[in-house]
Protein backbone atom coordinates (compact mmCIF):
# COMPACT_ATOMS: atom_id res chain seq x y z
CA UNK A 1 0.00 0.00 0.00
CA UNK A 2 0.89 3.57 -0.51
CA UNK A 3 2.63 4.34 2.78
CA UNK A 4 5.52 6.37 0.65
CA UNK A 5 3.15 9.42 0.54
CA UNK A 6 2.36 9.62 4.73
CA UNK A 7 5.99 9.11 5.15
CA UNK A 8 6.66 12.13 2.79
CA UNK A 9 4.54 14.04 4.41
CA UNK A 10 5.58 13.58 7.58
CA UNK A 11 9.26 14.31 7.38
CA UNK A 12 8.10 17.57 5.49
CA UNK A 13 6.31 18.46 8.50
CA UNK A 14 9.02 18.27 10.81
CA UNK A 15 11.62 20.25 8.29
CA UNK A 16 9.08 22.98 8.14
CA UNK A 17 9.02 23.09 12.24
CA UNK A 18 5.67 21.52 12.34
CA UNK A 19 5.36 19.25 15.45
CA UNK A 20 4.32 15.76 14.79
CA UNK A 21 1.55 15.88 17.97
CA UNK A 22 -0.09 19.09 15.67
CA UNK A 23 -0.52 16.94 12.65
CA UNK A 24 -1.76 13.97 14.00
CA UNK A 25 -4.76 16.60 15.41
CA UNK A 26 -5.48 16.99 12.21
CA UNK A 27 -8.63 15.23 11.06
CA UNK A 28 -7.68 15.34 7.16
CA UNK A 29 -4.64 13.88 7.86
CA UNK A 30 -6.09 11.04 9.78
CA UNK A 31 -8.38 10.37 7.24
CA UNK A 32 -5.96 9.85 4.30
CA UNK A 33 -3.44 8.03 6.66
CA UNK A 34 -6.28 5.52 6.96
CA UNK A 35 -6.67 4.93 3.41
CA UNK A 36 -3.44 4.91 2.40
CA UNK A 37 -2.74 2.33 5.17
CA UNK A 38 -6.13 0.31 5.46
CA UNK A 39 -6.89 -1.86 2.59
CA UNK A 40 -9.43 -4.38 4.60
CA UNK A 41 -11.06 -3.69 7.74
CA UNK A 42 -14.02 -6.18 9.79
CA UNK A 43 -15.71 -5.51 12.78
CA UNK A 44 -18.75 -5.09 14.69
CA UNK A 45 -20.94 -1.55 14.70
CA UNK A 46 -24.04 -0.21 16.27
CA UNK A 47 -26.03 2.57 14.05
CA UNK A 48 -28.29 5.12 15.18
CA UNK A 49 -30.50 7.43 13.08
CA UNK A 50 -31.72 11.12 14.58
CA UNK A 51 -34.41 12.64 12.48
CA UNK A 52 -34.34 16.31 11.04
CA UNK A 53 -36.61 17.31 14.02
CA UNK A 54 -35.01 16.07 16.51
CA UNK A 55 -36.34 12.68 17.23
CA UNK A 56 -34.52 9.19 17.31
CA UNK A 57 -35.42 6.74 14.88
CA UNK A 58 -34.24 2.94 15.19
CA UNK A 59 -30.87 1.52 16.23
CA UNK A 60 -29.35 -1.47 14.16
CA UNK A 61 -26.62 -3.53 14.95
CA UNK A 62 -24.51 -6.06 12.86
CA UNK A 63 -21.25 -7.12 11.62
CA UNK A 64 -19.15 -5.86 8.43
CA UNK A 65 -16.05 -6.48 6.42
CA UNK A 66 -14.73 -5.03 3.45
CA UNK A 67 -11.78 -4.71 1.24
CA UNK A 68 -10.32 -2.12 -1.50
CA UNK A 69 -11.41 -1.65 -4.16
CA UNK A 70 -15.24 -2.19 -4.10
CA UNK A 71 -15.75 -5.25 -2.11
CA UNK A 72 -18.04 -5.00 1.39
CA UNK A 73 -20.06 -7.46 3.04
CA UNK A 74 -22.40 -5.41 5.46
CA UNK A 75 -25.19 -7.58 7.85
CA UNK A 76 -27.67 -6.08 9.85
CA UNK A 77 -28.52 -8.64 12.49
CA UNK A 78 -30.99 -6.13 15.10
CA UNK A 79 -33.86 -5.41 14.75
CA UNK A 80 -34.51 -6.82 11.50
CA UNK A 81 -31.76 -9.00 9.27
CA UNK A 82 -30.52 -7.06 6.06
CA UNK A 83 -27.99 -8.11 4.04
CA UNK A 84 -25.42 -5.86 1.86
CA UNK A 85 -22.68 -7.56 -0.27
CA UNK A 86 -20.69 -5.42 -3.21
CA UNK A 87 -18.49 -8.23 -4.86
CA UNK A 88 -16.79 -5.49 -6.75
CA UNK A 89 -18.95 -5.44 -9.78
CA UNK A 90 -22.65 -5.64 -8.50
CA UNK A 91 -24.75 -4.46 -5.08
CA UNK A 92 -26.80 -7.30 -3.93
CA UNK A 93 -29.55 -6.12 -0.80
CA UNK A 94 -31.52 -9.14 0.60
CA UNK A 95 -34.15 -8.47 2.78
CA UNK A 96 -34.88 -12.03 4.47
CA UNK A 97 -37.94 -10.95 5.73
CA UNK A 98 -39.68 -10.28 2.13
CA UNK A 99 -37.66 -12.77 0.75
CA UNK A 100 -36.43 -10.35 -2.14
CA UNK A 101 -33.14 -9.97 -3.47
CA UNK A 102 -32.00 -7.13 -5.55
CA UNK A 103 -28.91 -6.77 -7.95
CA UNK A 104 -27.83 -3.61 -9.27
CA UNK A 105 -24.38 -3.06 -11.13
CA UNK A 106 -21.57 -1.26 -8.94
CA UNK A 107 -20.34 0.65 -11.87
CA UNK A 108 -19.15 4.18 -10.54
CA UNK A 109 -21.75 4.02 -8.25
CA UNK A 110 -19.89 4.08 -4.94
CA UNK A 111 -17.99 7.33 -5.86
CA UNK A 112 -19.76 9.90 -3.86
CA UNK A 113 -21.20 7.28 -1.47
CA UNK A 114 -20.29 6.97 2.15
CA UNK A 115 -18.64 3.19 1.54
CA UNK A 116 -16.14 4.87 -0.48
CA UNK A 117 -14.40 6.06 2.50
CA UNK A 118 -14.25 2.45 3.61
CA UNK A 119 -13.87 0.46 0.40
CA UNK A 120 -13.49 2.41 -2.59
CA UNK A 121 -10.17 2.89 -4.92
CA UNK A 122 -8.90 5.52 -1.99
CA UNK A 123 -8.74 8.50 -4.30
CA UNK A 124 -10.95 10.57 -2.13
CA UNK A 125 -10.21 14.08 -4.01
CA UNK A 126 -11.82 13.17 -6.88
CA UNK A 127 -15.06 12.98 -5.00
CA UNK A 128 -14.90 14.56 -2.05
CA UNK A 129 -13.95 17.92 -0.56
CA UNK A 130 -12.25 17.52 3.14
CA UNK A 131 -12.01 19.63 6.06
CA UNK A 132 -10.13 19.05 8.75
CA UNK A 133 -12.87 19.52 11.84
CA UNK A 134 -10.97 19.66 14.98
CA UNK A 135 -11.76 17.92 18.44
CA UNK A 136 -14.84 16.96 19.60
CA UNK A 137 -15.84 14.63 22.29
CA UNK A 138 -12.08 12.86 22.82
CA UNK A 139 -11.82 12.39 18.55
CA UNK A 140 -10.39 14.26 16.13
CA UNK A 141 -12.58 14.88 13.01
CA UNK A 142 -12.62 15.31 9.25
CA UNK A 143 -15.80 16.31 7.07
CA UNK A 144 -16.39 14.68 3.58
CA UNK A 145 -18.42 16.53 1.20
CA UNK A 146 -19.50 14.95 -1.79
CA UNK A 147 -18.91 16.93 -5.06
CA UNK A 148 -21.01 15.36 -6.96
CA UNK A 149 -24.75 17.49 -6.83
CA UNK A 150 -26.60 14.55 -6.95
CA UNK A 151 -25.21 13.03 -4.17
CA UNK A 152 -27.52 10.58 -1.62
CA UNK A 153 -25.99 12.54 1.23
CA UNK A 154 -25.25 16.36 2.00
CA UNK A 155 -21.63 15.58 4.50
CA UNK A 156 -20.20 13.28 6.75
CA UNK A 157 -17.99 13.31 9.53
CA UNK A 158 -15.34 10.59 10.50
CA UNK A 159 -13.83 10.57 14.06
CA UNK A 160 -10.97 9.41 14.94
CA UNK A 161 -8.88 8.17 18.08
CA UNK A 162 -5.46 8.25 17.00
CA UNK A 163 -5.10 6.24 13.72
CA UNK A 164 -8.15 4.27 14.61
CA UNK A 165 -11.91 4.98 12.54
CA UNK A 166 -14.28 4.88 15.87
CA UNK A 167 -17.24 6.16 14.26
CA UNK A 168 -18.97 8.28 11.53
CA UNK A 169 -21.67 11.01 10.99
CA UNK A 170 -23.68 10.83 8.07
CA UNK A 171 -26.42 13.45 7.06
CA UNK A 172 -28.46 13.60 4.48
CA UNK A 173 -30.19 16.43 2.38
CA UNK A 174 -33.12 15.98 4.52
CA UNK A 175 -31.11 17.00 8.03
CA UNK A 176 -31.55 13.37 9.14
CA UNK A 177 -28.66 12.13 10.78
CA UNK A 178 -27.10 8.56 10.30
CA UNK A 179 -24.44 8.01 13.06
CA UNK A 180 -22.04 4.58 12.72
CA UNK A 181 -20.41 3.46 15.86
CA UNK A 182 -17.23 1.31 15.43
CA UNK A 183 -17.55 -1.45 18.55
CA UNK A 184 -14.79 -3.09 16.91
CA UNK A 185 -12.65 -2.53 14.14
CA UNK A 186 -9.89 -4.67 12.90
CA UNK A 187 -7.92 -3.08 10.20
CA UNK A 188 -6.12 -5.70 7.51
CA UNK A 189 -7.40 -8.99 8.41
CA UNK A 190 -7.17 -11.91 6.39
CA UNK A 191 -10.06 -12.14 4.17
CA UNK A 192 -11.29 -15.75 3.03
CA UNK A 193 -11.79 -15.99 -0.46
CA UNK A 194 -15.41 -16.00 -0.10
CA UNK A 195 -16.15 -13.80 1.96
CA UNK A 196 -17.76 -11.33 -0.87
CA UNK A 197 -19.92 -14.18 -2.29
CA UNK A 198 -23.57 -14.41 -2.74
CA UNK A 199 -25.99 -16.29 -4.44
CA UNK A 200 -29.68 -15.76 -3.67
CA UNK A 201 -31.64 -18.32 -1.76
CA UNK A 202 -33.42 -20.72 -3.05
CA UNK A 203 -37.18 -19.56 -3.94
CA UNK A 204 -36.36 -15.79 -3.30
CA UNK A 205 -37.62 -13.04 -5.90
CA UNK A 206 -34.94 -11.41 -7.19
CA UNK A 207 -35.07 -7.98 -8.80
CA UNK A 208 -32.57 -6.32 -11.21
CA UNK A 209 -29.87 -7.61 -13.68
CA UNK A 210 -28.46 -10.89 -12.90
Amino acid sequence: MRFAGIKTLLVGAVGLGVSLSALAADGVVLLRQFVDSTHAAKGTFVQSVYRANGGRGEESKGDFIFERPGKFRWNYSQPYPQLLVGDGHKLWSYDPDLAQVTVKTMGDALGGTPAAILSGAGDLDKSFTLENAGEGNGLTWAVATPKASDSSFASMKLGFDGARLVGMEIRDNFGQITILKFTKFEANPVVAEDAFVFTPPAGVDVIGDL
